[in-house]
């Protein structure tokens, strides 16, 4: 694929989840958590080109990545979106034909000690909240693993890492089908968009929320959200659940509660979905 039409997607996917409303996280109608829809934009903006860089590794798109945004924003906005975006960048440079998800497969199982270096960099950099120190590969120690090693062995507490290690399960069988889903019922990006966040936030507990508040927390936000789901499944005019949306989102950020990696997968959902459609158009 041609590199400039990946940093396009990406950019493009970053602005469409913005324009959602995703309870609890930063979107068009709040900002929330001491961001603000300017510093994604310009960290999308800002990582765009990283992102269609096709001379980068996995591990040297992330560093990069996030050595961009920290050069424009003063605060963690795109970790968790560069660490699922990069493969999915370098799976959709390869030219071998087959579809995104066995692309990706490759670009996972070739995942070195080096890339895993540039990233444990990169999550230093970005200093996110509640990250502390883990009993292994702990990322302000040396990589001593490959990065989807690493990924692995902290796959049942983080859901970034858990795609690693299952070749993105959530977003292709979560996130792309809802995304599918919504653009074909409603006609809407946004909407759709919105759907998919719901269908993460609604079926695990969101890891930057266990991070930062803990488990407890975690698994009451998820709880929410299920009647949220449910009712934005079953409307019509998904616009009618607008105030009800924005009532949970307020309800979040009054107690501090972000769903930051529910917004990642987001992202990471529709930046897939427009590699999928232009590979399917070329």
């Amino acid at each position: 694929m041609d590199p400039a039409e990946i940093g396009r997607l990406f950019h493009a996917a970053c602005l469409a989840e913005l324009d959602a409303l995703k309870p609890g996280n930063v979107h068009v109608y709040a900002d929330g958590h001491g961001m603000t829809m300017a510093d994604f934009t310009a960290s999308a903006e800002a990582v765009a080109p990283v992102m269609a860089d096709p001379a980068l590794t996995v591990g040297e798109r992330i560093l990069r990545s996030v050595q961009r945004t920290r050069a424009v924003v003063d605060c963690n906005t795109t970790l968790g979106i560069v660490l699922l975006c990069a493969p999915l960048a370098n799976a959709a440079l390869s030219s071998d034909g087959k579809a995104l998800r066995d692309r990706l497969r490759g670009v996972l199982e070739g995942l070195d000690i080096a890339d895993a270096e540039h990233a444990f960099r990169a999550i230093v950099l970005a200093d996110p909240a509640g990250l502390g120190e883990a009993e292994v590969h702990d990322v302000h120690a040396p990589a001593s693993v490959t990065l989807r090693q690493a990924m692995a062995a902290a796959a049942e507490r983080d859901r970034i890492a858990w795609q690693y290690a299952t070749a993105y399960q959530d977003v292709f069988e979560v996130g792309l089908p809802r995304l599918r889903e919504g653009l074909a019922r409603w006609g809407s990006e946004t909407w759709a968009a919105a759907a998919a966040f719901l269908g993460f936030l609604a079926r695990f507990p969101d890891t930057h929320i266990v991070r930062e508040h803990g488990p407890g927390p975690a698994e009451q936000v998820r709880a929410r959200a299920e009647p949220f789901e449910w009712d934005l499944l079953a409307a019509q005019q998904p616009e009618n659940h607008k105030d009800a949306l924005l009532a949970f989102d307020a309800e979040l950020k009054a107690r501090g509660w972000n769903p930051g990696t529910s917004a990642d997968l987001t992202v990471a959902s529709l930046f897939a979905l427009g590699l999928e459609d232009a590979q399917a158009a070329a």
